[in-house]
Order: structure tokens, then sequence, then C-alpha cells
């Protein structure tokens, strides 16, 4: 009896092996979650910059879950008012992780800012827009030609407008772009300084409950509006499973929000100063539920459409693979349904 024992146990072992490899190629590669280990060393600090637009990482920031999971790091946080800014920050060193729409990536990896996507959010197409005054003379996209566009240089609305030009069968040169700001876009629009505006949530929510503009387009049929999570290079490196753990109490948060939509409504109208009106709005136009995950082949195929559309009017300076700054986390991976 002896022997047989001590023949079955690496025959045992061997087999266990042989079906979690078996698994994990036959398991989609969009349900392969990234499982953490233990990093060697625990971060210090950690610096997230969010947005108001940020549900999850508000959340977070409020519930101060990431204070109680990372019990040896100090968590920083920093608002920041769109995803340039805040990606300026993150490759200069004053930040090491945080979230951003589809565009701000592309211009960041152009001029050869060192960051990481080390996450992302399912497509969330019906929260932006393009604006015009109720009584505007603009119906169609093909009447933007000539109209002054307030826009945020390399944000999401910059790759929603883009799409929406070429839609319309006009050129890029056939408008002119306005590059603001959202606080000095949303002045400027009201003012009539402009024709129209590209913008987001909760900007886009704000706009639409506070003075009624007719919307021109939302990003559906346009532009899938990702939002990707970012990393410092240094910080993801040195701290994988750090970087997991915080795609992991994403997730959770994205949890908490559906099942406490009217606590957490409150809670973003008191860190955003926005009223509950707009918060439940722009919260009805997330995807739901809205998971965050390590980033998949699909999300890199619709980002890099994003860089090529770009370099082909001469907004970027250069050809970018977006491939090249995917993040593959060296913890295990292991399948899950």
């Amino acid at each position: 009896m002896t022997s047989i024992l001590i023949f079955r146990r690496p025959f045992l072992k061997k087999l266990q092996l042989a079906l979690l490899l078996a698994v994990a190629l036959v398991v989609p590669a969009h349900h392969v979650h990234a499982q953490p280990v233990a990093d060697k060393k625990e971060p210090e600090q950690i610096r997230i910059g969010f947005q108001k637009s940020a549900v999850n990482l508000v959340v977070l920031k409020q519930r101060n879950t990431l204070e109680q999971r990372f019990k040896n790091s100090k968590i920083v946080w920093l608002e920041f008012p769109a995803g340039p800014q805040l990606l300026e920050a993150l490759s200069a060193g004053s930040l090491d992780f945080g979230l951003t729409g589809d565009s701000p990536p592309v211009f960041a990896q152009a001029a050869n800012k060192d960051l990481l996507y080390v996450g992302a959010e399912p497509p969330k197409p019906e929260s932006s827009a393009i604006l015009v005054q109720a009584a505007s003379s603009i119906k169609t996209l093909a009447d933007l030609k000539g109209k002054r566009i307030a826009v945020q240089k390399g944000s999401s609305a910059h790759f929603l407008l883009l799409q929406a030009v070429k839609k319309g069968g006009l050129a890029w040169n056939e408008i002119q772009p306005i590059y603001l700001a959202p606080a000095d876009a949303r002045a400027a629009f009201e003012r009539g300084s402009v024709d129209a505006w590209a913008i987001w949530d909760p900007y886009y929510g704000a706009a639409e409950l506070g003075f009624k503009p007719h919307v021109l387009s939302t990003g559906r049929g346009l532009s899938n509006n990702n939002s990707f999570y970012l990393a410092a290079r240094g910080f993801a490196e040195n701290y994988p499973a750090t970087v997991l753990n915080l795609l992991d109490e994403l997730t959770k948060a994205d949890r908490y929000v559906l099942q406490n939509r009217k606590e957490v409504t409150q809670l973003i109208a008191d860190v955003s100063g926005l009223d509950l009106a707009t918060v439940q709005l722009f919260l009805s136009r997330r995807a739901s539920p809205s998971p965050t995950t390590v980033i998949d082949a699909a999300m890199v195929t619709d980002q890099q459409r994003v860089a090529d559309s770009f370099k082909e009017i001469g907004l970027i300076p250069r050809a970018i693979k977006v491939a090249d700054i995917v993040w593959q986390p060296k913890a295990a991976a292991v399948a899950k349904q």
C-alpha cells in the first residue's frame, strides 16, 4: 500500500497542473483575471488621480477602502479636471495611478511619456455628446462645417468630435476646434462664443439639466468612450500585486455602486458639488455592471483605432503602437468564469 501512495502523489500533482493549464487554454481571454501575489515590499504611498467622472475611484476614496486594504501605504488623492492634465502629472512623477478616457493616453504615448495601461472599464458611448444651443441652426453633423467647437484637447471628447466630423462628411480642417478645459468650455458655450461643445459626463449631464441644449450626437456609433486605468511604469513594475489589488477593489466598488445607488448618488454629489439630479443622470448612462479588468486584445485593437485616427490627421506627431505600453502582469493568470 505504501508503494502505491508514493507512486500516486507525484502523478496527482502532474494531473492537477495539466488540468489548470487546460482550463486556462479553453476559457475565453476576456474571462481571465490576473490574481495578485504579495509584493516583496509595499509602496510607502499610493498617489491616485481622479476626475468627477471616476465613479468607482470616488467611492473608494469616500469609503476609505484603500486605506483599509493598504494599511502600510499612505493613500494620496488628487483631483483633475480632465485626463490630459492627470496624465501629465503621472508622467512627471507626481502620481502613481489614475483613470482617463481613451484619447489622453494616445497623446501621452506620442509625446514619449513613460506610463502603462493597467486596466479598463467597459465602454460608455452614451456618456459623452456634442451639444449645440436649443435654437441653433446646426441640425446635422454636416452642419458643423466652419463652426467653432469647444473641446478639451487630447480628451475622449476630442476623439468623439473627430469621429463626428468624419461621419458628417467633413475634413478636420473644415471645423474650428477651440481647445478649452471643461469649465471654460461651458462658459464659452453659454455666452455663445462657440457654436458647439464636445463633452463627457458629468459635465454633459450638468449642462443637459442646467440649460437644456440640443444633443447633436452622443458617442453611440462614433466612439466607445472607453475608460482606462494607467500607472507610472516604475510603480506597476515594482508593485504588480498592488496594481492588481487596486483593480480588484475597483470592481468591488462597482458592485457597491449597483447595490447602493441612492447612497452612492449622495456620496458623489457631496464630493463633486453636483446636484443629485445630475449625478443620477450620469450614473444612469454607465455600463451596468462596470467591472475593472486587465487589458485584453479587443481593447488594444479599439485603442489602436483611436491612435491611428489622430495620426491620420496629424494631431499626434508620430505613429504609435498601443500594445507597446500595455502592462503584462507577472503574477499568475488563473481562468475564472
